[in-house]
């Protein structure tokens, strides 16, 4: 009772460590500038430009870049800040759009006024010109003058705004923008007032637009209401308001001397820009953190509430992001509350967009840092697990799991140089030496990362904020076993991931396993991803196009796009922000465990309620090594309806590969005959009918599938698929849309993005639970060949008609007994005996193993191992030695009537 007692005491510390307020800072720079500098600090940036070279480098790389505009403005002054997307002779205040469509602008103002953007996400052809071919004070009826990329020679036309998308409109004003901030900068460092000059022409013409314009109203009074902003369909594309920031903060002194009666204007247009950007949004994902980032550096340059007249000035602002909660704007320890899993550190959106969280979460901690010299870091503890738990996403060639809205690729290394600066400012030696091994290890930065070592972009933040730091010479980089581990289970986005030699890339081997909860999540059941011989080969399909396009709502963000099984043509759930989680019941060895398990053989077993068509799913997974370069996968995939009346059940899998051979298991190719039953037509899914070349094949007998990704070196790779045969079973050879999960600079002996994704699909006619998907997955080389000489099921009278037997042999001498059965039951096979959901019992001459995953008795060989309670435990013979783990207490009795009980002991010897 004292120990539950002290457990509750612990977690409400917890949680009221988030609840707490964040206190603001106990002084506010009144100088300026004071965002990214203050005055205090000019005469060492220019010490440093003129003495050392990284800093001459950038600063250079800067004023070169603005004296272009400079020079073209000397003659003719308005010939930036006239390119500038505004309603120069409409003047327009009012903007007008339904849904994501533009539609129109109204209402006159006594200035040009800044256009409304373009339609996010819908692909288009019409593009933006170079600033030199903009029609200086563009305004038409037309829409705007922009490059037609459909026709040849990619003309300038006419185009109506609302066929422009991808931030084309927007991206004109935020170069220019960018520009006028460089000149501001280059004014405040020289003093030279043509850059003041260049600089205030275009923010005066610029923030005056704003001044007028009202928020956008959605005509259908819809969702887009409440996500629009000033500029832009959404407040997380207000990219710009940052720049701004900056810019005014270098030019103020300039402003204050010559245009004092502006102030109050421009940052009027501030702060309505800004009150929007709370109103507006979403609370519960990545859009609050991109809320924050904007609203910040805005805050920063505002004076204090008793400058205004309704008390919202630069502590109102702030105050807002870390300690008020508006409907669409939460504070920063309720985002971090829901977001972030305080165990694991994970976030709860798909890989892609978490990494990134972390790192914008890193970034907002250190640029206010170094404005307000206050660490946030005590006040937001989670985000150390946060850092520390990103190389769980890897797999063993280091690239991150693409579930979801996600790419293949590194791991975010930019909040770990975060952790590191912040260290060495607070003088943290701990978290200084712990990040640096970290960082070295998955940067590949070995070397004192000084100022002479590294490249720095020609941009402001270099010499702030970015500023570069010194590794230390005396801290090593760290191993991947630091920081991943055989196991680790994120419930917060229902993963699971199965590793075996995952220090190992071209050996290594993962599962990664995930149904849908959280954002960007996909309708995809229970899914999956395998390693081999240094790639992903059953690999994600990804985001396709984008969320708004169909690809992606029918076809990329689907069932059929994912290695998982659909019910009946009609599985489906929603995506983006989906609650369908599966539950994990049982696994091997314990989440995030480092050491004291048995390292060749994991699995696990998880259920999902297919809420569509209201079926059971249970998929048992595992990883069995076979030897130091070989091993293979098990998918015990049982799939019913709970009102019966199953039509039937269809297993996607996904491989990588340019071949594709669907064989019989002495290796002849089944006849497949061309089948179009597989299709939309008959109340189906849309996502069946972007597969083609679909082809099939009716068989009861075992079967084999076979990938082949030819490679330039001859040393082919291969994936080899072997499934139980049972009645009514039908197997389909398949295109299917190519895997958009790979970034151009993929890596793979072919192009992935433009070749069909060769796909296997199982089709079981009426219920798959007593006939389920039964599979054994093997990748290998061509030197290498298969290490699996024979597999063969085998039944067992009297047990459940869902269990599954496999005999596995391998080439190394193993022999594996595989048992799965979802009924508590004891099965009795030769001389072997499992009561199990899933145990594996392996003789290799003399040696053996017992591997009894979630059950309470297994007998092979003489010895019996019992358990009280469903459990997992492990027994090794090797070398006339006997090694045991296990998770909870058992028994172990021989033939020769010794028993002894043992307490859940990690993997190691033991004498019997």
């Amino acid at each position: 009772m004292k120990r539950f007692y002290l457990l509750i005491g612990v977690l409400t510390i917890g949680r009221f460590l988030y609840a707490q307020q964040i206190p603001l800072p106990e002084t506010l720079p009144q100088t300026r500038p004071r965002l990214l500098t203050n005055p205090a600090e000019k005469e060492p940036l220019l010490q440093k430009i003129q003495q050392e070279k990284w800093a001459k480098e950038i600063f250079e790389g800067i004023k070169n870049r603005v004296d272009v505009y400079v020079e073209r403005t000397a003659d003719e002054p308005d010939w930036l800040y006239s390119r500038l997307m505004m309603y120069w002779k409409s003047k327009a205040t009012n903007v007008y759009i339904n849904g994501g469509v533009y539609v129109r602008a109204d209402g006159e103002a006594p200035v040009p006024t800044v256009r409304f953007g373009s339609t996010r996400g819908v692909g288009s052809p019409i593009k933006r010109p170079k600033l030199e071919d903009i029609i200086p004070y563009m305004d038409d009826t037309k829409g705007v003058y922009f490059h037609n990329t459909a026709k040849a020679g990619n003309p300038l036309e006419w185009a109506d705004q609302a066929t422009v998308s991808g931030a084309q409109i927007e991206s004109v004003n935020h170069e220019i923008i960018r520009i006028g901030r460089d000149a501001a900068f280059v004014y405040w460092t020289t003093g030279e007032k043509k850059y003041a000059k260049l600089a205030y022409d275009v923010f005066n013409t610029y923030m005056m637009g704003m001044y007028h314009r009202n928020e956008p109203r959605d005509l259908g009074n819809g969702h887009a209401q409440t996500l629009v902003a000033m500029t832009t369909f959404e407040v997380i594309q207000e990219g710009v308001l940052p720049d701004l920031a900056e810019y005014y903060d270098f030019l103020h002194g300039y402003i204050q001397a010559h245009h004092a009666d502006k102030i109050v204007l421009f940052e009027s247009a501030f702060k309505k820009w800004i009150d929007v950007t709370i109103k507006n949004g979403v609370p519960h994902n990545n859009w609050n953190l991109h809320g924050d980032k904007f609203i910040l550096p805005v805050a920063m340059v505002l004076e204090d509430n008793k400058s205004y007249e309704d008390g919202k000035g630069r502590e109102y602002y702030i105050d807002y992001i870390f300690n008020r909660n508006s409907p669409r704007q939460w504070a920063i320890p309720r985002l971090m509350e829901y977001g972030y899993d305080f165990n694991s550190g994970i976030w709860n959106e798909c890989p892609g967009y978490a990494q990134s969280v972390t790192s914008i979460f890193m970034d907002f901690i250190v640029h206010y840092d170094h404005t307000f010299h206050q660490n946030l870091l005590p006040y937001m503890p989670v985000m150390r697990k946060a850092v520390d738990v990103l190389p769980q996403y890897l797999f063993p060639n280091g690239q991150t799991t693409a579930f979801g809205d996600s790419y293949y690729g590194s791991v975010n290394t930019s909040s770990m140089h975060n952790m590191i600066r912040m260290a060495q400012k607070y003088n943290n030696s701990t978290d200084e030496a712990h990040y640096t091994r970290m960082y070295k290890l998955f940067s590949g930065e070995q070397k004192d990362s000084s100022v002479s070592l590294r490249k720095y972009p020609a941009r402001v933040s270099s010499f702030f904020s970015s500023t570069p730091i010194s590794l230390r010479k005396d801290v090593s980089k760290g191993s991947l076993s630091d920081y991943i581990t055989q196991t680790f289970y994120a419930p917060t986005v229902s993963w699971f991931v199965q590793r075996n030699k995952f220090t190992d890339p071209e050996n290594g081997m993962m599962i990664s396993q995930y149904g849908s909860l959280g954002n960007h999540a996909h309708s995809n059941g229970i899914a999956m991803e395998l390693y081999g011989k240094g790639y992903v080969l059953g690999a994600e399909s990804g985001i396709g196009s984008s969320y708004f396009e169909k690809p992606y709502l029918e076809y990329y963000s689907q069932f059929p796009a994912h290695n998982t099984v659909m019910v009946d043509g009609i599985s489906k759930y929603p995506e983006m922000l989906s609650n369908h989680p599966f539950d994990l019941l049982g696994h091997y060895p314990a989440s995030g465990k480092k050491e004291g398990y048995y390292p060749d053989m994991t699995y696990s077993d998880v259920y999902f309620l297919e809420p569509e068509s209201r079926s059971d799913q249970r998929r048992t997974l595992g990883i069995v090594r076979t030897g130091e370069s070989s091993g293979y996968y098990v998918d015990i995939f049982r799939s019913k309806k709970q009102r019966q009346g199953d039509k039937f059940h269809d297993y996607f899998y996904h491989n990588l590969g340019q071949e594709l051979f669907v064989k019989d298991m002495h290796g002849k190719e089944l006849d497949l005959q061309p089948n179009n039953e597989m299709a939309f037509a008959g109340g189906h899914l849309f996502a069946l009918d972007y597969m083609w070349d679909k082809r099939s094949a009716r068989t009861d007998k075992d079967y084999q599938t076979e990938w082949k990704m030819s490679r330039p070196d001859s040393n082919h790779l291969y994936m080899n698929l072997w499934m139980k045969g049972y009645a009514n079973r039908e197997v389909f050879s398949i295109k299917a849309p190519p895997t958009k999960a790979f970034r151009p600079n993929h890596g793979l002996p072919y192009d992935v993005l433009s070749s069909p994704f060769l796909t296997i699909a199982a089709r079981q006619h009426g219920e798959a639970w007593n006939r389920p998907f039964v599979s054994i997955f093997e990748p290998y080389t061509e030197e290498e060949g298969r290490s699996i000489t024979s597999i063969q099921s085998f039944e067992v009278e009297g047990s459940s008609p869902d269990f599954v037997g496999l005999e596995v042999i391998s080439k190394h001498g193993q022999v594996d007994y595989i048992f799965s059965s979802v009924v508590e039951e004891k099965v009795h096979y030769k001389k072997m005996t499992v009561e199990a959901t899933y145990g594996i019992i392996r003789e290799k001459g003399s040696d053996f193993t017992l591997f009894l995953g979630n059950g309470t008795h297994i007998e092979a060989y003489g010895l019996r191992i019992e358990s009280e309670q469903a459990t997992n435990a492990v027994v090794e013979y090797r070398n006339g030695k006997y090694f045991v783990n296990a998770e909870s207490p058992i028994t172990i009795r021989n033939t020769k009537g010794k028993k002894i009980k043992l307490d859940a002991p990690d993997f190691g010897e033991i004498k019997l």
